[in-house]
């Protein structure tokens, strides 16, 4: 069992998010139960420097959520709702209106309950997407620069997994790489780059449902790729099936883009070579 202090190894990025939910308006008690956090030195090194939001800096702040709280409990509100609402801990809650009387639960509407569970999930949904980019971006620092060898490697494998492949039963010694995601299109082609493949040797062709916006996917794809719409073949348009419930739509959805090497058997044969080269090295035992 790892020890009770590895939870703040990663001291910078707990910091990070301690500034992040104080700058969103949590008090030093709701910080520190969101982060479980139950060392006050720990917390106090963690908001370092940070100050604290206005709400709670007023000499009367708890008295006015006391009063808040009492007057909500008197229209009926539970303790969670009361909770969520002003973001003070239900024992505070407890104490401020123990001599009132019990509210009679009343049945909600379904509209009622929704937007009651919408209201309280939504700060809780906005910090987890703050976390969520964070992790991304910390993630995307990682990489730092790539050498060649190291874009070759990704290269081979990120074909292997996407392009068209030669079977015994269906001979296809040619580079077709297709891909809807625009970062895997342009790795492919930084690939190609070093490889000594030519532009004018590549062959580009779009394919997309007929009633997403054929011409904005068409310009889209044509200027991530740098090239001119001659290097490009006839748009293959998908018709559209009503009975389909499908989720690519919308303004992002561009099609996939489908890019040819032209005489390209040789380096098909050595692509294939070279993965069985990664295979067998990762797989040694030496």
């Amino acid at each position: 069992m790892a020890h009770p202090q590895n939870k703040y190894a990663d001291f910078d990025g707990l910091r990070e998010r301690a500034i992040a939910l104080r700058r969103a308006g949590l008090s030093r008690r709701q910080i520190r139960d969101r982060l479980h956090v139950d060392n006050n030195d720990i917390l106090n090194r963690l908001l370092e420097g940070e100050p604290p939001p206005e709400w709670t800096k007023r000499p009367n702040a708890k008295d006015d959520l006391r009063d808040k709280a009492r007057e909500l409990r008197l229209q009926g509100w539970t303790y969670d709702r009361i909770q969520v609402e002003l973001g003070c801990s239900k024992s505070s809650i407890s104490l401020w209106v123990r001599d009132l009387p019990t509210p009679e639960r009343k049945k909600r509407t379904r509209e009622e309950a929704s937007a009651i569970a919408k209201r309280g999930w939504e700060v809780t949904l906005r910090l987890r997407e703050e976390e969520r980019q964070q992790t991304k971006q910390v993630a995307a620092g990682e990489i730092g620069r790539m050498s060649g060898r190291e874009l070759f490697l990704v290269g081979v494998g990120l074909y292997w997994a996407e392009g068209s492949k030669d079977k015994p039963y269906d001979r296809r010694e040619n580079v077709t790489f297709v891909n809807s995601d625009p970062g895997m299109i342009q790795v492919f082609l930084a690939w190609l780059d070093p490889l000594g493949v030519e532009p004018e040797h590549l062959r580009y062709c779009v394919m997309i449902h007929e009633s997403a916006d054929v011409t904005g996917a068409e310009q889209y794809w044509a200027n991530l790729v740098g090239a001119d719409r001659t290097a490009f073949n006839k748009t293959t348009i998908k018709k559209h099936n009503p009975k389909t419930v499908r989720k690519n739509v919308g303004e992002t959805y561009r099609g996939c883009l489908t890019i040819k090497v032209r005489q390209s058997a040789e380096l098909y044969r050595r692509i294939e070579g070279w993965w069985c080269g990664i295979v067998g090295a990762a797989t040694s035992t030496d």
